[in-house]
Parts: structure tokens; C-alpha cells; sequence
């Protein structure tokens, strides 16, 4: 596929655009990049569109991301795919990674403004479970899913359970809902995909690194390594996008004694606060392990496996999709994801941030914000940082 430099420089600019303007989380992004992919520039056509949203979700992993790559490759092939990530990721990497630098030195752990942080995240994840689990947990079946999971996951408390987990609810998933209605049976028009050989080359690389990184990480003391594995990981074994990451990114950093968990939950307020992908929270953590550099590595890890995903899954996806046990493993999955997000709520960020009736009455007003006024997150998270240095203060 040959691409004109005025192409991939267009690609870049308008991907840099999205990722300085689109505020509000993973769906949000998708509302954004329609407008602008779909309707403003026509890049890619509705029903195209929905098919890469829906192959996105399935995969694990940012699903706003991703669709932003698959786009980007269609539009300007492997070059194309690699301007379109990085456009999106820069400002909100850049801007995590400077937080992180002014961060440095601090002694953050009784900071108010802190504390304010700690509680917005109390209200953002709540928000999630809320919005994930009437549309992913809606009927008893699947409640019960959830609500298992997020039981085990409190009892287990390790990141290898929770992948456990999963694929178990996949398997209850294709069990219980084999049955599953199609409610989409139309095709998308063709649009290009990689070729199966660079796909499978894709599939291959995502899988080796999942088996080969911890291997090395055990055979060389190397800071490095230990980076890009830990947060290569996250980024392939999580379904349901950057708030499901929490949970295995706490479990990776702060037990490694990496940073404090006041330090973990004070980056993920921030990241509420700015526009892009919320995986760029890889690059706060990054930085507070190892500087610049460290940024630079866990971006880059926490990423890579959405990219090998959405480059080896494209060429397969018409044929996977229709596959009525795939959608069905995908119910129970979907489940699964609200209930380990139930247990991140309760336990890093509930029980290491709400400290008494203020602490609540604060928290319970920040979700009130989100969830029924509507309130942009950038606000909400100002406004906890303004109510913690206030409790300082009385």
C-alpha cells in the first residue's frame, strides 16, 4: 500500500487532535472518532466503523485504541496504524509523565489535594461499575456472574486469578447464552486488512512475548525488562479498557515496591483529568519507576499488545464474529469484567481513600456529579482536589 507523506501527516494531526480534545473515557472516544473518521472526513464507512468497534471489544485491551489503529491502517497502512496510536497517546502521556515529574520529591502521602484525588477515583470507578453493569450484568444470570467474580477476586487477590476468572465466566458464557441472538447480520463493505501472513506474524509475536517476557525478566536483573513485561501483561490480559487495568496495574507496582498506593491512586485521579486513552496512566507509573525512560518503555508495553491484536485479528474477525460460542463466551466474559471492577472499587480505592462521613459525603457527591449532572470528569476531578485541601484545612 503506498501512502503519500501528506496522507500520514494528515493521519497524525488529526489523531493528535483527537487526543487533545476527547475527554470522557473509551465510549466517548468512540462518539468523537465517528464524527470525525465517519462523518467529517468519510475515511471509513458506518457499517465499517461498527465492525471494527465490535471487534475492538471483544479484544482485550483499549477498545478506543484500537479502533483508532485499525483505522489509521486502513487509511495509511502499518505507518498509518503507528500515526494514528501515537497521535492520540502523545498528550496524554505527555502530560501523565509531567505530572509524575512534579510529583517527584513529594512527600504526597498526607497531601489534601492527594486525598481529593484518591476520592474522585472512589467516584469515577463507581461510575464505571454502574454504566458497565447495566448494560454488561443487566439479568440475573449474568448479575450472579459479576457478583461471584467479584467475591473470588477479593478472596484470591492476584492477578493470574483474575485472568482464571475470566476465562471460567467464558466458559459459563458459553454454556448459558449459546443461544445468543444475532442482532447484527449484516456485513461491512471491504475495507483493506493486513494479510494473513503479517497477521499471523502479529498473533504470534502478542503470544511469544506473553511466554518469553517472564522468562527473561527471571534469567536478567534488568529494570527494563521487568517494565515492558509488567506492563506488556496488563495491557494483553485485561478485558473492558482502562478502569479494569487498575486492579492488575496496582497489583504489578505498588506489592513490588515500585511506588506507594498513595502515589498509584494520585496518578489514576490525574488521568481522570485529561483528555485520551486512560491507558496513558502507564506513562505516570513509568515515569515514577524510572524517569523518562520508564515513561517511554511502559507506554510502549502497555499498548503493544492492542496493536499486535488489531493487526493479527482484522483479516478473521468477519468469520469469528458470527460464531454463535464466541458471542456467547463473550456474555460471560463481559460479566466477569464488571465483577473484577466491583472488587477494585472496594479494595484498593474505596478502602485506602473514603476515611469517614466527610470522606463519603464527598465521594457520593462526585459520583452525583458524573452519573446525574453530567458533569465533564476534568471538573469533578478539580473540584475533589479542592475539597481534600479543604478537609486539610478544618
Amino acid at each position: 500500500m503506498h501512502v503519500s507523506r501528506a496522507s500520514l501527516f494528515e493521519i497524525l494531526r488529526v489523531s493528535f487532535m483527537l487526543g487533545l480534545t476527547s475527554f470522557g473515557g473509551p465510549v466517548a472516544h468512540l462518539g468523537y472518532f465517528r464524527e470525525e473518521y465517519v462523518r467529517r472526513r468519510q475515511w471509513i464507512d458506518e457499517r465499517s466503523y461498527a465492525d471494527s468497534v465490535a471487534l475492538c471489544q471483544f479484544l482485550p485491551g483499549p477498545a478506543s485504541s484500537q479502533v483508532g489503529i485499525g483505522i489509521g491502517y486502513r487509511r495509511g497502512g502499518i505507518p498509518g496504524a503507528v500515526l494514528a496510536w501515537l497521535g492520540f497517546t502523545l498528550p496524554s502521556a505527555l502530560a501523565l509523565a509531567l505530572f509524575a515529574y512534579l510529583c517527584q520529591g513529594w512527600d504526597v502521602t498526607d497531601a489534601g489535594w492527594i486525598h481529593g484525588l484518591k476520592l474522585a477515583a472512589v467516584a469515577i470507578v463507581a461510575q464505571a461499575v454502574w454504566g458497565m453493569g447495566k448494560s454488561l450484568a443487566p439479568n440475573g444470570g449474568r448479575a450472579a456472574i459479576a457478583i461471584v467474580t467479584c467475591a473470588a477476586t477479593l478472596l484470591v487477590g492476584s492477578a493470574l486469578g483474575q485472568i482464571v476468572l475470566i476465562a471460567a465466566a467464558g466458559l459459563v458464557g458459553m454454556i448459558y447464552y449459546k443461544d445468543i441472538s444475532d442482532t447484527d447480520s449484516t456485513t461491512a463493505t471491504s475495507s483493506p486488512a493486513p494479510h494473513a501472513r503479517l497477521a499471523a506474524g502479529c498473533l504470534f509475536l502478542f503470544f511469544g512475548l506473553l511466554v518469553i517476557l517472564p522468562v527473561l525478566r527471571n534469567m536478567f536483573a534488568s529494570p527494563w525488562l521487568a517494565i515492558f513485561d509488567s506492563f506488556y501483561r496488563s495491557g494483553a490480559l485485561v478485558f473492558g479498557g482502562g478502569h479494569v487495568m487498575l486492579p492488575l496495574l496496582e497489583k504489578e507496582v505498588v506489592p513490588a515496591g515500585w511506588m506507594t498506593e498513595a502515589q498509584f491512586l494520585a496518578g489514576y485521579g490525574a488521568t481522570q483529568a485529561i483528555p485520551g486513552p486512560l491507558s496513558t496512566f502507564a506513562a505516570y507509573l513509568g515515569f515514577m519507576i524510572h524517569g523518562w525512560g520508564g515513561a517511554a518503555v511502559a507506554t510502549i508495553a502497555i499498548f503493544l499488545p492492542a496493536f499486535l491484536l488489531v493487526m493479527g485479528a482484522l483479516p478473521f474477525w468477519d468469520v469469528l464474529r458470527r460464531q454463535s460460542q464466541v458471542k456467547a463466551a463473550l456474555t460471560g466474559v463481559n460479566a466477569a469484567v464488571v465483577g473484577i471492577l466491583l472488587a477494585a472499587l472496594y479494595d484498593p480505592v474505596w478502602v485506602s481513600a473514603v476515611r469517614g462521613p466527610e470522606d463519603f459525603a464527598l465521594a457520593l457527591a462526585l459520583f452525583g456529579a458524573l452519573v446525574f449532572w453530567q458533569l465533564p470528569p476534568w471538573t469533578v476531578v478539580a473540584a475533589a482536589a479542592a475539597g481534600g485541601m479543604l478537609f486539610t484545612l478544618y
